[in-house]
């Protein structure tokens, strides 16, 4: 008898707790941006984006999909570097304008070049009045200085290790979100890029969190991947008109991004210098915002810092260093939520 009454006194609360979670269930699916839900603009998430935007295909969906989330990110500036596929730092300038104008925010947020070379040449001899990406370093340097701002670094982290060679006090102020490593297996081209620089980071105290790529493997980004049929069908013409067209990487007037991105699929592999037939490609890049958008779009878990070592992770088990170590990416929302993105724009505000 009194575990009837028990429950017929409990079963309104259940009822309630129920539909409170039902509810909030159902407030997630119609409005993905979990933990950067913001109303204004001091809620969003400052960052300054760090980018090999002419290396593949990623991180020019990743800057259209940053541009295009003004209601979560306040984007402070883009900076980018060179890397093997692409040595001349202008070929990374150049199209990541092109995205900016495609997005009609040209001029919306600075763009500046940071470094050519890798951290060992550029470090030797180094004069903190004049070194090799100084104009893309010197604004990280000095926009961290003037607000809580993450810096998002998706390609190789020489212009983060020059920041701290400069500017030790760097650690003291911000974060990186790094998209990098095949950890705990070597070899993945960001970190082969510069593994100097990705040490010095490492062996510094800036909070630092990696984003895996893994190659093949189910838990890294590398899973985050799209068709080129998938691409055909979703992005033709996806995106706003552009007031001014561009001429793209591959030759071509181009009006949207989304025509765009259907024509960097199609080139590939001849920027690539491969003829390799694959049916997808990863977005990395665009992934590692997606995660700062909502954090249960990944897994996450703090290590003690590794380090490489002749091009193999050694352990650190006591090593008071602590990272975290991002995986297990939430394929099927993380890519929902771009193309919802590109079908619903929402640009940034100018930030000068």
């Amino acid at each position: 008898m009194k575990l009837k009454i028990m429950l017929l006194l409990l079963s309104p609360i259940l009822f309630l707790v129920s539909s409170c979670k039902e509810e909030k269930a159902k407030q997630a699916k119609e409005n993905p941006i979990g933990n950067s839900d913001v109303k204004d603009a001091s809620q969003k998430l400052k960052v300054i984006f760090d980018t090999d935007a002419n290396n593949e295909l990623d991180d020019q969906f990743a800057i259209a999909y940053m541009l295009f989330n003004g209601d979560v990110f306040n984007v402070k500036g883009i900076t980018v570097n060179a890397t093997r596929n692409d040595p001349d730092v202008q070929g990374h300038y150049d199209e990541a304008e092109r995205i900016m104008q495609l997005c009609n925010l040209k001029g919306a947020t600075p763009l500046l070049k940071g470094a050519e070379g890798n951290f060992k040449e550029i470090s030797e001899n180094f004069d903190p009045t004049n070194y090799d990406g100084q104009d893309g370093v010197n604004f990280i340097l000095e926009e961290t200085k003037k607000d809580s701002v993450i810096v998002v670094a998706v390609g190789k982290l020489t212009n983060i290790a020059l920041a701290l060679k400069k500017d030790p006090s760097f650690a003291e102020r911000t974060k990186i979100v790094w998209l990098g490593s095949n950890y705990p297996e070597p070899g993945e081209y960001n970190q082969d890029n510069d593994t100097i620089a990705m040490n010095y980071v490492l062996n510094s105290k800036i909070p630092f969190e990696m984003v895996t790529v893994r190659y093949g493997k189910p838990s890294g980004t590398d899973a985050v991947a799209v068709t080129k049929t998938e691409v055909n069908q979703k992005m033709a013409g996806l995106g706003p008109k552009a007031t001014e067209p561009i001429v793209g990487r591959h030759g071509g007037t181009f009006e949207t991004f989304g025509d765009y991105a259907v024509n960097l699929f199609e080139h590939i592999f001849d920027h690539m210098g491969t003829s390799e037939v694959t049916p997808s490609r990863p977005l990395f890049d665009m992934a590692a915002l997606a995660i700062l958008k909502n954090d249960d779009w990944g897994e996450t878990r703090e290590i003690p810092c590794p380090i490489l070592i002749n091009n193999q992770w050694a352990e650190r088990p006591t090593n008071d260093r602590k990272i975290i170590l991002w995986e297990n990416f939430d394929r099927e929302n993380i890519l929902e939520d771009f193309y919802r993105t590109m079908q619903n724009p929402k640009p940034i505000s100018p930030n000068h």
